[in-house]
């Protein structure tokens, strides 16, 4: 029997390696319904869903790949390539069954079989790459001989799988490990996919392997858009497989179940959109060959201008790689010397760039095991956050098997070197300039999870996180840890718990749970650790002592909260106006580190109430405190 990762709340079953083919494509082997909302079983979606869902197994194509939309509702279907179409039209069938029953009321929902993938919803997923939820699969048997080469195994699929046609982006094959093992892995990811996600797809999904179920002689991960199974026996039918790949199938159009079944309607669609896209590819050509030309002289032109734009979107990766020998010369050679500070990533040096700019740069650890597309790619989307609460990344390098981040250096560390036992440091920070500092960071975390076109949970907000620029501006830094979620998602789960004690919110320290309140509830540690002077591990005054919230939370309801200030901040106060400053910002911060997360107030509403003291504030719950407990068995994730 396999070993199952389980998810909270949600059942999943691993069919036994040894069931009867027949049987297994009428067992579903996991499931995810979305938590977020749920329709009537009476409304418009349902009636449209259920005409949806079972038009599915007979419109599939023989290449195994359908969607169509009925309404609001959209649905993907995929069967694995080595299967024969019946066995792919009965697989589809029972799941569009099964999904109903298991997730009878929710908008969303996946299913996973053993030889089929079956997707709605009540947004367009068509064409988008969805890498959650996930879900990981392995054998109990940890015998796998020779897991690199496993990973050249799954490397060289990858790129087979991501180059192939537009409907078949799939791959299989086996490399002997030594010792009497031979490794059998095939690949797929949904054929809308373009050749770049799919790659990204399939190197996220391995990236999961070693730290899971790295010996595991049979592992199975299921993402929406892509899917890795590999074991020591030969489990797929290469000769369908490769039968597949030789047709040149084109993207068929759009389909909805309401549409007419004419034979020659649909070979007149076909025509027309194999046509359509020629014209459009052509069209598109042309107009990329004009405008390329048109940005070159135009780039040549804003060259003879000079500095006048001050901003530059970035538009391609490689447009902020910088050379890792001028890295490597800015820093001295990785000099002792100049280490900033080393994290669980990696150590920070300060460099000087060869026009004198100054930079700081991350080593980062050289047991990564990230692809470089998805490296580059998370680069790129960290470059083009812009705000001046964030500490700005300026590019990468990347060289073997070492990456560099680059970032713009800020001048006076972080913030944790002048709150906690810092002498006369802690002095130089009154309050005026901690108030300062609340505020920014409070902005910074407010663009990241609603103005930044993105919405980014960065997880490991703290002290040593903030930097200070010469004007003791903060700068939240070090994204090591950021998720970039969806929209609107109020329910997500973590497949590891990372980040930093005393920081975490309960509910994604017992449980893997995490949204946007997760960084509220950091943000709330932060003010309460910058109001006392003290870390939130251990406070001690002359009438409290003990875990920093506890304390807040005991003298807060007794009416003793001005026990709490550093008393750095008690001696050097200016009047009545800054006391109450410091209690509303304690206030302020137990109602962020409430238990219950929909407590919590949005960074917007904490951004309203640190502006506004016209604004009354509700009273505040008891704060969330996290029990320490293992974490082994959160396999699954939405992020």
């Amino acid at each position: 029997m396999a070993a199952i990762k389980t998810w909270p709340q949600l059942a999943i079953v691993y069919v036994s390696l040894t069931v009867h083919f027949a049987s297994v494509t009428s067992q579903y082997e996991t499931y995810v319904c979305s938590t977020n909302n749920s329709y009537l079983r009476e409304s418009s979606y349902r009636a449209d869903l259920n005409t949806l869902l079972a038009s599915l197994s007979s419109n599939i194509a023989n290449t195994g790949f359908h969607h169509s939309s009925v309404g609001e509702a959209n649905a993907v279907a995929l069967c694995r390539p080595d299967i024969q179409l019946s066995t792919c039209r009965g697989c589809i069938k029972i799941a569009a069954e099964d999904i109903l029953v298991q997730c009878p009321d929710q908008y969303e929902a996946i299913i996973w079989y053993a030889y089929c993938i079956l997707r709605y919803s009540n947004q367009p997923i068509f064409g988008t790459l969805t890498l959650d939820p996930q879900r990981i699969l392995s054998n109990e048997v940890d015998d796998l001989r020779s897991p690199q080469v496993r990973g050249m195994l799954l490397d060289g699929l990858r790129a087979n799988a991501a180059n192939g046609g537009p409907l078949v982006k799939a791959a299989a094959g086996n490399r002997t490990a030594g010792f009497n093992q031979t490794i059998f892995a095939l690949v797929q990811c949904t054929p809308d996919l373009s050749p770049e996600n799919c790659s990204s797809c399939l190197d996220r999904a391995a990236g999961e392997i070693p730290a899971c179920c790295d010996s595991s002689i049979g592992v199975r991960i299921y993402t929406p858009s892509c899917t890795i199974r590999y074991e020591v026996y030969n489990f797929y039918n290469l000769t369908r497989l490769q039968e597949l790949k030789a047709v040149p199938w084109s993207l068929p159009p759009f389909s909805s179940p309401a549409a007419g079944n004419d034979g020659d309607d649909k070979i007149r669609n076909i025509i027309i959109i194999v046509v359509s896209i020629v014209a459009l590819l052509t069209l598109g050509f042309f107009v990329g060959f004009f405008l390329r030309k048109r940005v070159k002289h135009k780039t040549t032109e804003d060259s003879k201008v000079g500095s006048e734009h001050v901003v530059v979107e970035i538009r391609t990766v490689e447009s902020i790689q910088y050379d890792f020998e001028k890295i490597k010369a800015a820093t001295n050679n990785f000099s002792h010397a100049n280490t900033l500070g080393q994290g669980g990533f990696g150590i920070v040096y300060k460099g000087k760039l060869e026009n004198g700019r100054k930079i700081a740069v991350k080593r980062l650890s050289k047991d990564s095991r990230q692809g470089d597309l998805e490296f580059k790619n998370e680069v790129l989307l960290l470059a083009r956050l812009q705000h001046r609460n964030l500490v700005k990344l300026l590019g990468f390098t990347i060289k073997g098997i070492e990456r560099l981040l680059v970032y713009e250096f800020v001048h006076n560390g972080s913030l944790d070197r002048f709150i906690f036992g810092c002498g006369i440091k802690c002095s130089n920070l009154d309050w005026e300039k901690r108030y300062k500092i609340i505020g920014g960071v409070a902005r910074g975390v407010l663009y990241l999870h609603e103005d930044s076109r993105l919405q980014i949970i960065h997880r490991d907000l703290k002290a040593s996180n903030v930097l200070l620029d010469e004007e003791m501006n903060p700068k939240i830094s070090d994204f090591g840890l950021a998720k970039l979620v969806v929209p609107n998602e109020n329910l997500l789960y973590a497949s590891r718990i990372v980040g930093t004690y005393g920081y975490m919110a309960p509910e994604y320290a017992n449980q893997g749970h995490f949204s946007i309140k997760l960084d509220v509830y950091s943000f709330g540690v932060l003010v309460l650790e910058i109001v006392s002077g003290q870390r939130n591990t251990f406070f001690q005054n002359a009438h409290d002592s003990g875990d920093l919230l506890a304390c807040a939370w005991r003298n807060w309801r007794e009416g003793r909260g001005a026990d709490m200030i550093d008393r750095v901040l008690m001696g050097n106060s200016s009047g009545t106006l800054q006391l109450e400053e410091m209690l509303r910002c304690i206030h302020i911060a137990l109602l962020c580190v409430q238990q219950n997360p929909d407590d919590r107030p949005t960074m917007a509403g904490v951004v309203l109430m640190l502006n506004s003291f016209s604004l009354s504030l509700p009273l505040p719950s008891e704060p969330g405190f996290y029990i320490h407990t293992s974490f082994s068995n959160v396999a699954a994730s939405f992020t």
